[in-house]
C-alpha cells in the first residue's frame, strides 16, 4: 500500500500545468538534497498576516518542505535555538537579537543573505527587501546550491513595475493568455486566488509595483474605473497582494472629470478639474492607503491630454502629481508615447521616430518631483530592433524610466519562442555618451547615477490571464523572470538568467537546461531573421493584429512606422544632412556614427538610411539578398526546436511537454509562413531574383488551387504574399465538402508531409488528408481554442498555419486527397501541400 502511495504522489507531482511557474520547489534527487544543511526553525520577525516578512516565514517553510522534504515550524520571537532561519527588517532583528555587526550597506529594497555558521539569516532593508531575501535564498536551495555565502543585493532603481492591459469587462488588450484575473462584466472578480499568485510571482523577481488595468483608459470610458463599487474592488486587489510587496498602481483616463465627472472640460488648471481629482485621489488612498500611483497616456492615438486644452504635458503630469503628493510617496509614471499617427509620407522630413524628443525635451526640468516619464525602448513600439530612445538623452533634470514589453505584441504574442532579454540588453548596455561622458542607459542613467536623479526604474506589460501557463508559452515565463532580474540588476548575463529559469522551471537535469539555453538564444536573432532585419522593424500587419506578415501595412497610412520601400530603394532616411534629422537627437559622438552609412552597424542599415536593394552591406552581400538569406536562415533555426524539445521527453512532465512541443511545431510553420511572405513582396517589389533561386522556386510543393478539385473553389488571398502561387482555395459552400486530389510525381521514398491552410474565426473546419484512399490523419481548424494570437476573420499571414504528417512511405503515382468540411464562417481553406524527404526543410 505504501508503495502504490508513493507513486501515486510521483505522479500527481509529475503532472504540472505551469501555475507555479519557477516557484514549484520541486524536491532535489536524494543525493543533491544530502548535502542540504538545513537550520532547525524558521524566525520571521512579524507576525501580522499582511507584512512580507509574515509571507517570507511562510514562503521559506512551504519551499524547504518542498525542496528537501524537511518541515519546519515558523515563530515570531527568537527561540534560543542558534540553527535557525532569521528573516525580518535591520530594525527588527537588531531588537531581537541586538545590532547587526559589519553589516553591507543596504539601500532602497535591498537585502542581505548570510548563510555562514549554522544558521541563515536574511535582513531587508525594508520588509519587502526580506521577502526579496527569501526569495533568493530559496533559489538557491531549489538550484542545489548549499554554498556558504554573505552578501549584500541592492535594487539598480526604485521603480520596478509591471503593467496589465486588462480592460473592466475582463478583456486584455494584447493578452494572449485568456481573460484577465482582475476583472469580469465591468468589476473586480470575487475570488482572487490568481491575484494573489501573481503577486507572489512579481514579488520572487522583485517587482514592486503593479498597474491593474489598460492604459488605453479612455477607450474603457464607458465603464467607469472610479466609481466607488469599483474602488471597493481595486481595494479588495491590493489587500492581495500587499503580504508580497507589490503596491497598487492605476491606470487613469485624462478626460474622466468630463467623461464620468459630469464636468464641462478635463482642463487640467480648471479648478473643477483639479477639485475632481483631488477627491478621487483621497477616495482610492481611502480604499488603497498604500496606493503606488498612477500612469496616464495623455494626447498619444488620439487619446485626450492636456494639449487639448492648450497646456504643456508637463502641466499635465503635475495634475496627478500634486492630487497624490499629501498622500505619500505615490508616482506619475507620465507616458512619453506621444506622437502624432496622422502623418503625411508624402513629406520626407515626417518621422514619428522624433516624436518623443520633440514633446519632451523642452520640459526637461517642468516636472513635479514625483513623476517618472516612462520612456519605450526605442523610438518606435517594441519592434524586433530598435536603437535605443534619444529622450533618455535629453531628459537630464526630470525622473525617468524605461518600458519594456514581455507581453510579446510585435514578436509572435507568445505563440513563437522569443526570449527577450539579448534585445532588451541592446538598450540597457548602450552607452548615449550624453555630454562625452560614459552614460550606460541601465547601468548609468536608469540608476539615477549619471543625472543625480533618484526616482527611476522601469517598467514592463506583462499581460498574464486566467491561463494556467499566465503567459500562454510556458517558455515565454523565461521573458517574465529576466524581466524581474534585469531591474534589479542590469548587468546580469542574459545566458545566466535563462539557464536560472530554465533550471527552476523544469529541473536539474542538464540536458534539459542546455538544450532550454540553447534554443532561447538562438530564437530572437531567428525571429528577427525571419521578420524583419537590418532595421527595417517587424514587417507585421501594423494595421491589424500586430501579428503575421503584412510589409505593405508599413507605408502609405499615418501611423509613421514607414519603410519607405519603392521599386529601387528602401529605408528611412534619419540623418540630419538629408533626412529627417532623428540622428541628430543623439550626443554628438552617437549622431555621427549614424549619419553615414560606412559606420552605422548593418543591423541598424534601414532604420537611418534609405538605399538601393543593391546597396552593400559590410558582409559584401546586397539588402535584398540579405533579406533572402536571412528570411531562410531564421526559418530553418526554428525548423530545429521540435526535435530539439522531442530529445527531452520523460524529462520533463507530459502536460508541460506536450504543450510546449504543439506550440513549437506550430511556429516552425508559421516561420515559413513569414519567410515566404517578405521575400515575395520584396521580390515583387524591386524585381531581383534570390540569386539561390529559392523565392517562389518551391520543388516539393503542389498548390492547391492546381489540384483537382471538386466542392472546392481558386480564390484569391488578401496581401497577395501570404498565400503560396498568390491564391488558396475554400469550398464553394458552407454545407459542401471539397477534396482536392493529386497525383504525387515524386520518387519512392519517406517523405514528411505538410499541409498549409488557414485557420479564421468563425468556426472549426474539419480536414482529413488521404493517401490512395487510406486515412493518413485528421484534423481540425481549431487554433483559437489552443493559441492565444489575435486571430483573424480573413485567409491572411495572421490566420496562416501547418499542419504535420510525418515518416509516409510515398509511392511514385500515388494519389493524395485532401477533404475539407466547413463549419459556420470557416471553409476549409488549403494553401498548399509540401511532400519533403526527410531532414528537408520547405
Amino acid at each position: 500500500m505504501l508503495t502504490l502511495l508513493v507513486f501515486a504522489f510521483l505522479g500527481l507531482a509529475f503532472a504540472e500545468n505551469g501555475i507555479d511557474g519557477w516557484l514549484r520547489y520541486a524536491s532535489l534527487p536524494r543525493d543533491v538534497a544530502a548535502g542540504a544543511r538545513i537550520p532547525g526553525v524558521i524566525i520571521a520577525l512579524n507576525d501580522s498576516v499582511v507584512s512580507p516578512i509574515f509571507t517570507a516565514g511562510r514562503e521559506l517553510q512551504k519551499g524547504i518542505a518542498g525542496i528537501t522534504g524537511v518541515q519546519l515550524k515558523v515563530s515570531s520571537t527568537t527561540t534560543g535555538n542558534t540553527s535557525s532561519i532569521t528573516v525580518g527588517t535591520l530594525d527588527s532583528v537588531a531588537s531581537a537579537a541586538g545590532q547587526v555587526a559589519n553589516l553591507p550597506e543596504l539601500t532602497g529594497d535591498g537585502f542581505y543573505l548570510d548563510t555562514t555558521g549554522s544558521g541563515a539569516r536574511i535582513i531587508g532593508h525594508t520588509e519587502r527587501g526580506a521577502l526579496y531575501g527569501a526569495f533568493e535564498y530559496l533559489s538557491m536551495l531549489a538550484q542545489g546550491n548549499f554554498s556558504e555565502v554573505s552578501y549584500a543585493s541592492n535594487p539598480s532603481a526604485p521603480i520596478r513595475w509591471a503593467n496589465q492591459w486588462d480592460n473592466l469587462d475582463g478583456s486584455i488588450e494584447r493578452g494572449y493568455a485568456g481573460p484577465s484575473i482582475f476583472f469580469k462584466n465591468g468589476a473586480v472578480v470575487s475570488d482572487l486566488t490568481r491575484v494573489s499568485q501573481y503577486a507572489r510571482l512579481l514579488a520572487s523577481v522583485g517587482i514592486n509595483g503593479l498597474v491593474v488595468n489598460n492604459v488605453n483608459a479612455a477607450l474603457a470610458a464607458n465603464i467607469p474605473l472610479l466609481n466607488s463599487a469599483n474602488i471597493a474592488g481595486l481595494g479588495r486587489i491590493a489587500d492581495a497582494m500587499r503580504p508580497w510587496g507589490v503596491r497598487l498602481a492605476l491606470s487613469l483616463n485624462f478626460d474622466a472629470p468630463r467623461n464620468n465627472g459630469g464636468l464641462a472640460t478635463s482642463d487640467p488648471f480648471d479648478s473643477a478639474v483639479i477639485k475632481f481629482w483631488d477627491d478621487k485621489t483621497a477616495e482610492l488612498y481611502r480604499s488603497i492607503p498604500d496606493l503606488a500611483g498612477f500612469l496616464v497616456k495623455a494626447n498619444s492615438e488620439d487619446q485626450p491630454g492636456p494639449l487639448t486644452y492648450n497646456r504643456t504635458l508637463a502641466d499635465g503630469a503635475n495634475l496627478f502629481a500634486k492630487a497624490l503628493k499629501p498622500h505619500g510617496d505615490g508616482l506619475v509614471m507620465f507616458r512619453a508615447f506621444v506622437y502624432d499617427h496622422h502623418l503625411t509620407e508624402d513629406n520626407w522630413k515626417n518621422d514619428r521616430a522624433n516624436a518623443a524628443v520633440d514633446f519632451f525635451k523642452h520640459l526637461d526640468g517642468q516636472f513635479d518631483d514625483n513623476v517618472v516619464i516612462q520612456i519605450k525602448y526605442g523610438p518606435i513600439d517594441f519592434q524586433v530592433r530598435e536603437p535605443p530612445s534619444p529622450l533618455f538623452a535629453n531628459l537630464l533634470q526630470s525622473n525617468v524610466a524605461i518600458e519594456l514589453q514581455v507581453t510579446q505584441e510585435y514578436l509572435g504574442q507568445q505563440n513563437h519562442l522569443v526570449y527577450l532579454p539579448p534585445l532588451w540588453k541592446t538598450i540597457l548596455d548602450y552607452d548615449l555618451k550624453v555630454e562625452g561622458q560614459s552614460s550606460v542607459i541601465g547601468r548609468d542613467i536608469l540608476t539615477g547615477h549619471r543625472f543625480n536623479r533618484s526616482t527611476n526604474g522601469y517598467a514592463s506589460v506583462i499581460n498574464v490571464g486566467t491561463n494556467t501557463t499566465w503567459l500562454g508559452h510556458h517558455l515565454a515565463m523565461s521573458n517574465f523572470y529576466a524581466y524581474g532580474r534585469l531591474a534589479w540588476d542590469p548587468l546580469r548575463d542574459e545566458t545566466q538568467i535563462v539557464e536560472e529559469w530554465a533550471h527552476l522551471t523544469f529541473g536539474s537535469d542538464r540536458k534539459v537546461i542546455d538544450t532550454i539555453t540553447d534554443m532561447s538564444l538562438e530564437s530572437w536573432p531567428a525571429y528577427e531573421n525571419y521578420t524583419g532585419n537590418l532595421g527595417i522593424q517587424t514587417l507585421t500587419d501594423i494595421t491589424g493584429p500586430h501579428y503575421g506578415p503584412n510589409p505593405a501595412s508599413q507605408d502609405g497610412n499615418g501611423w509613421g512606422q514607414w519603410t519607405r520601400a519603392d521599386a529601387t530603394t528602401i529605408g528611412m532616411d534619419r540623418t540630419v544632412w538629408n533626412g529627417t534629422g532623428f540622428s541628430g537627437q543623439y550626443p554628438p559622438e552617437i549622431a555621427a556614427k549614424y549619419e553615414k552609412i560606412e559606420t552605422t552597424p548593418d543591423d541598424l542599415l534601414l532604420w537611418f538610411h534609405h538605399v538601393p536593394y543593391t546597396q552593400r552591406l559590410k558582409s559584401g552581400k546586397t539588402v535584398i539578398q540579405h533579406f533572402y538569406d536571412a528570411h531562410y536562415a531564421g526559418a530553418e533555426t526554428v525548423q530545429s526546436f521540435p526535435e530539439r524539445w522531442a530529445s527531452l521527453k520523460g524529462l520533463i512532465d507530459d502536460e508541460r511537454f506536450n504543450e510546449v512541443a504543439f506550440r513549437l511545431e506550430y511556429q516552425t510553420g508559421h516561420a515559413i509562413v513569414w519567410r515566404d511572405a517578405i521575400n515575395e513582396f520584396y521580390r515583387n517589389m524591386s524585381s531581383i531574383p534570390d540569386d539561390q533561386g529559392r523565392v517562389g522556386n518551391h520543388t516539393w510543393r503542389i498548390e492547391a488551387e492546381k489540384m483537382t478539385l471538386s466542392g472546392y473553389q481558386a480564390v484569391s488571398v488578401t496581401p497577395f504574399e501570404t498565400a503560396s502561387g498568390r491564391k488558396a482555395i475554400t469550398t464553394s459552400s458552407n454545407q459542401t465538402t471539397g477534396t482536392a486530389t493529386a497525383t504525387l510525381d515524386f520518387p519512392s521514398g519517406v517523405y514528411n508531409i505538410g499541409v498549409n491552410y488557414y485557420d479564421v474565426m468563425g468556426g472549426r473546419a474539419k480536414y482529413e488528408i488521404l493517401l490512395n484512399g487510406q486515412t493518413l490523419g485528421k484534423w481540425e481548424g481549431n487554433l483559437e481554442d489552443k493559441l492565444g494570437n489575435t486571430f483573424s476573420s480573413q485567409l491572411n499571414g495572421h490566420s496562416a498555419a501547418r499542419v504535420y504528417f510525418k515518416g509516409v512511405n510515398v509511392e511514385k503515382g500515388a494519389v493524395l486527397t485532401i477533404r475539407g468540411t466547413p463549419d459556420g464562417g470557416e471553409p476549409a481553406p488549403l494553401d498548399y501541400v509540401s511532400i519533403l524527404p526527410i531532414g528537408r526543410v520547405d
